[in-house]
């Protein structure tokens, strides 16, 4: 109820305004912040010589933005352009045979990079997975899989692997475990959709083909084998109307954020001064949720980048690939927040939905959750914090639908159909205020640390309580309402779409 319920355009101003003086305040106090923080002894080695003519100095305490953009940038340019050039060759020239030289570049490039004694240990995963496959077991598929996954994320075995690659360089870990890992999970998708499939089983060529397509090789994300498969062998080649000018559009507006994150890095050093919770007490609370907030759009931003990036040239190899992220401004519901599309699909097409069905029932929900969480975590890596973010989120997430069942009751239901649709709205989204900060407080310790969480948490719930709290808690909900204007108007949108169709 309340979906499609419209409100007042001047309460929806109000809101609007709200949070637009709300952001600017808690950003000019971060702005501040970071400006009487620039040569301060603790935040040396994370603020580097920045634009010596604006006089300001860059945040560089993200290893993996730094990487991409200095010591990776080469790599990737040389690597996908090359890609880009050998799979348009292919595309005009041998159509039905693009996915072999896919696979051929893929192999090449791989072998490049890391070299022969890594390549040999993604191809014996392979082949071990592909070993499974062949007995049609789905259990015995999970059982191979989380076994060859816990042999990278789990010490000594993920040591004891890396140390056959030779040579050293500043990336060979990061590469190591990222084509690792998302080869396996590429391998468990074949296996589990070959014990689906009728009639045999596909080729070791098939899992090669699709494991070693470059693009999502070191860095995913991860396509299910069934759409990889579908869409490779597809021998007329064409595109939608207008399908090339929104590839460069959306290519510009990747360069836009790269360049935008640079310049904010600038003047907002939103991911170095957490690492002081001496500095960062001392901050207003508003500066202090305006902080904890933008670490989570920044990492949302990070992954649309590079996923954004990769989805881009997979578009050019006539490939639907999985959808960026959701923006954690329009989150304010545990089931859709993810930054990696890729992932989600894959845990819940084979995890959370093979074991929670249509969610909802709590027990098989609570079952498919756990597992997916578990799952997660061996995938993420096991340690404190992923455990700590693995437990809170899953937590977030079977509340959500407890008390959604709770809600649904006899009493609850009839007392809302007695209201009017605005005012259902306007109640579901104070319950979604709440819900939002609980996303934000949830996914801090994964981002930054576990130690920053706690104070925020403390900030903002027990010292800052009733003024602070009640006073984010509305501006949340401001938020929030926007956040369902735009629900609405989408939803009529799709609803006048589909008469039209």
């Amino acid at each position: 109820m309340g979906v499609k319920a419209m409100l007042p355009s001047y309460e929806l101003g109000f809101y609007a305004l709200v949070v637009t003086c709300a952001v600017l305040y808690s950003g000019s106090g971060i702005f501040e912040a970071s400006r009487d923080s620039m040569n301060r002894k603790a935040f040396r080695d994370a603020i580097k010589p920045g634009w010596h003519y604006f006089g300001r100095k860059m945040d560089v305490a993200d290893f993996e933005w730094v990487m991409w953009f200095t010591s990776f940038r080469n790599i990737i340019i040389f690597a996908l352009s090359g890609h880009v050039l050998f799979g348009k060759i292919c595309s005009m020239t041998v159509p039905q045979h693009r996915a072999v030289m896919y696979m051929i570049y893929g192999v090449l490039a791989v072998l490049g990079s890391m070299g022969l004694v890594y390549l040999m240990i993604i191809l014996s995963h392979c082949l071990l997975l592909y070993s499974v496959a062949l007995a049609k077991q789905k259990w015995l598929c999970y059982v191979a899989g989380l076994c060859c996954l816990a042999s990278f994320k789990v010490e000594p075995f993920g040591s004891w692997q890396s140390g056959f690659v030779t040579g050293a360089f500043d990336l060979q870990d990061v590469l190591f475990y990222g084509g690792s890992t998302f080869t396996i999970m590429r391998c468990m998708s074949f296996a589990l959709e070959s014990s689906d499939r009728e009639e045999g089983i596909y080729s070791i060529f098939d899992l090669l083909k699709y494991n070693f397509y470059l693009p999502f090789f070191f860095f995913g994300p991860v396509m299910t084998f069934d759409q990889f498969h579908a869409q490779v062998s597809t021998r007329e080649l064409w595109r939608k109307d207008d399908e090339m000018k929104n590839i460069r559009v959306n290519a510009l507006l990747h360069v836009g954020a790269i360049v935008a994150v640079d310049i904010f890095f600038h003047f907002f050093y939103i991911l170095t001064l957490p690492s002081d919770l001496k500095f960062v007490n001392r901050l207003s609370d508003w500066s202090l949720a305006g902080l904890a907030y933008s670490n989570l759009v920044y990492d949302w931003v990070k992954a649309a980048v590079m996923f954004g990036v990769i989805n881009t040239i997979a578009r050019l190899d006539h490939l639907e690939p999985p959808q960026p992220p959701k923006c954690i401004t329009m989150l304010y519901i545990f089931a859709e927040t993810h930054f990696d599309r890729g992932i989600n699909d894959w845990l819940c097409k084979y995890v959370y939905d093979h074991l929670g069905e249509n969610h909802d029932n709590i027990l098989k929900e609570l079952v498919a959750s756990v597992t997916t969480f578990a799952v997660t975590t061996l995938w993420l890596g096991p340690c404190e914090v992923v455990y700590i973010w693995s437990f809170v989120n899953c937590f977030g997430l079977n509340f959500e639908l407890w008390v959604q069942k709770f809600f649904q009751l006899g009493p609850f239901a009839k007392l809302e159909a007695k209201l009017s649709g605005a005012m259902s709205r306007r109640i579901r989204a104070a319950f979604g205020a709440v819900n939002f900060w609980a996303i934000v407080l949830y996914n801090i310790p994964a981002l930054n640390s576990l130690d920053f969480a706690l104070l925020v948490t403390k900030r903002l719930l027990v010292m800052g309580f009733p003024v602070s709290t009640l006073s984010i808690w509305f501006i949340t909900y401001c938020g929030v309402q926007l956040i369902k204007e735009r629900e609405r108007v989408l939803a009529i949108q799709e609803e006048h779409k589909a008469k039209v169709e």
